[in-house]
């Protein structure tokens, strides 16, 4: 059965770890919902949150392929725990003298902020899951949308814990694979 599958990870801030995870998932015929990364309270790591939607068993399949990338220092399917996750979206919508206060008082109702006001339009910021946002989105279609931009999902276990929180195991630095020195290297057949 598939279902979406939010997974975190912690990985080295390095150049190129992010197309190495995307192409796994590529590699593996999956579709990446969203991803949003970004700089941790540890230095040098960055956290990655990707949803994908898939069933379990080749989710947890992709997860222990990441586990083995060595920039990769955990991760984790946060799935089935208790979570707390967030989604920010820039939303600009046309506005005109008649329909300003229509678009501010459906701003209201959602708890969202106005980030700016131009003649002719507005740009609403807001905060929550995905459903909250795509119900905005839903009711300010009919203003006319001009532009939006979403972070994706941002996800934290519930409690004083976390799965990622990296100082209470010993670290295990994955070293990189040697090359194979040239007499035991085979020769192409072409």
């Amino acid at each position: 059965m598939t279902m979406k599958h939010t997974l975190v990870a912690l990985v080295e801030d390095k150049p190129g770890v992010l197309n190495r995870v995307a192409s796994l998932f590529r590699r593996r015929n999956f579709n990446i919902d969203t991803i949003a990364v970004g700089h941790t309270e540890q230095p040098n790591l960055s956290r990655m949150t990707i949803v994908v939607e898939g069933d379990s068993a080749k989710v947890e399949q992709v997860r222990k392929q990441l586990d083995k990338v060595i920039e990769v220092v955990k991760i984790v399917d946060i799935t089935d725990q208790e979570i707390v996750e967030r989604e920010l979206a820039l939303i600009k919508v046309k506005a005109t003298a008649s329909t300003r206060s229509e678009i501010i008082q459906i701003v209201d109702i959602f708890r969202a902020n106005i980030v700016d006001v131009a003649s002719d339009s507005l740009i609403i910021e807001v905060t929550g899951d995905e459903d909250k946002i795509d119900s905005l989105f839903n009711l300010l279609r009919g203003f006319g949308i001009r532009e939006i931009a979403r972070t994706g999902c941002i996800a934290l276990t519930r409690g004083s814990t976390g799965p990622l929180i990296v100082e209470e195991e010993p670290k295990v630095i994955k070293q990189p694979r040697r090359p194979l020195p040239p007499e035991a290297e085979t020769a192409p057949d072409w």
